[in-house]
């Protein structure tokens, strides 16, 4: 296996989004993405704010449906990165396909195994060890049965390894992962914490034993699949975002522990609705880590897809951001730049929903202290407000800011540049 600049950039990823962009324009598809959109708006009934946003989101939820739906055959598995922004590949411009309240940070790859079969996955670790990085065995409703942390991974020194995955137990074996009758799916998550330097792990999937028992799944399976997928991810989304819009505006305070409500174990989410009243507005985060080495805090629409993210501070990770003087993180919510280096970018958008993130802590669980607090203020009242340590930013300063975070997430969405 080589070592290329982009391991989401491989010859199986582009030939996947090909494929999954012949689906996306076909008639069926055409015809059923109609039927979903409104379906969709009907089920949300947004205000104008999220409704402006609409057409875009929508699109990019729908592709990333195709994407996933395409890659749930588990005798003909592939790695398939299924949540990226929209690029250019060959000249052509495939969209994105972020959806499901996203991480910016992560690198979301699925493989389709059974539970019957025999599986090597292979890969090469970075030069930089990941900060989080999971292999999450899930059941066909997104119930862990089966996890190998990234910390736990054994490599060689070179960087290489290899994790087997059948239904019989480790028995002393390193990288192994037991799977079952309720086994359905890998989804693996590396988080690019420094978005400049770290890389995802590279993958490859084998399948192993006799030849398989049947050919790939037909065009009208496949059909099928996307259609069901299509329609789940509209439902899917709108449920998960209830969470925050059922409470109070501008209030955090709603703790999703992942470890009891299945998707992805290790993590611990807070997630609320903001509103700001006007543009002289401005909400403070103020953030406790809890002892937890990853935290990020990214702003989505109702439709689960990030904001601008590349060329605005859309989101902020705890690398990105910078601590007050007494190791705590304060973050401001404004349409207009607050001159302060953790700004949260709405993007024009005075609406939207924070989902704050902690993972892997110290010792395990978070600390006593963990949590957020927030407040409404006034861009003019905010200056006197802040705590000591809180870094203040020149408009120089944050071209700066932005100049740099856009150029360390170019190989993620470079296509042939970026090879």
């Amino acid at each position: 296996m080589s070592h290329p600049h982009n391991p989401i950039d491989t010859p199986e990823q582009r030939a996947h989004e090909r494929l999954a962009l012949d689906y996306y324009h076909h008639h069926e598809i055409e015809a059923a993405r109609r039927e979903v959109r409104d379906y969709w708006l009907d089920l949300a009934k947004p205000g104008d704010v999220m409704r402006s946003c609409f057409d875009a989101a929508f699109e990019e939820v729908m592709f990333g449906a195709v994407v996933w739906a395409l890659n749930q055959d588990p005798l003909y598995p592939k790695v398939v990165t299924i949540t990226r922004l929209p690029h250019t590949l060959d000249g052509v411009n495939i969209p994105g396909s972020r959806w499901g309240i996203d991480n910016p940070d992560s690198v979301y790859r699925v493989i389709p195994i059974s539970g019957e079969e025999r599986y090597l996955i292979r890969g090469r670790v970075g030069a930089r060890r990941l900060v989080e990085n999971y292999f999450t065995l899930w059941s066909p409703v997104m119930q862990t049965v089966g996890l190998l942390s990234g910390h736990e991974l054994v490599v060689d020194e070179q960087g290489y390894f290899e994790i087997t995955v059948d239904s019989s137990p480790s028995e002393g074996r390193s990288n192994h992962i037991q799977s079952g009758p309720e086994a359905h799916e890998f989804y693996i998550r590396d988080v690019i914490f420094d978005w400049a330097q770290d890389r995802a792990n590279e993958l490859s999937i084998e399948r192993l034993g006799d030849t398989p028992s049947r050919p790939p799944f037909s065009e009208r399976e496949q059909l099928d699949r996307i259609k069901d997928y299509m329609h789940k991810w509209a439902t899917n989304t709108t449920r998960w975002n209830r969470q925050a819009l059922d409470r109070p505006v501008n209030e955090f305070d709603f703790v999703i522990d992942r470890e009891s409500d299945g998707a992805l174990r290790g993590q611990i989410y807070i997630m609320g609705h903001f509103a700001l009243p006007d543009t002289h507005s401005a909400i403070v985060l103020d953030v406790d880590m809890g002892g937890a080495d990853y935290f990020i805090a990214p702003i989505t629409n109702i439709w689960g897809t990030s904001n601008e993210i590349v060329h605005r501070n859309g989101s902020l990770n705890k690398h990105q951001a910078v601590a007050n003087d007494d190791g705590s993180y304060t973050f401001v919510v404004s349409l207009q730049d607050p001159g302060v280096h953790n700004w949260l970018d709405p993007t024009d958008m005075p609406e939207g929903i924070l989902t704050l993130r902690w993972a892997e802590f110290e010792g395990g669980a978070p600390g006593a202290s963990f949590g957020v607090k927030s407040r409404l203020t006034t861009l003019a009242q905010l200056q006197q407000s802040l705590p000591s340590g809180c870094r203040k930013v020149s408009p120089q300063q944050r071209r700066q800011q932005l100049d740099e975070r856009a150029s360390s997430y170019a190989w993620r969405i470079a296509g042939e540049a970026g090879r």
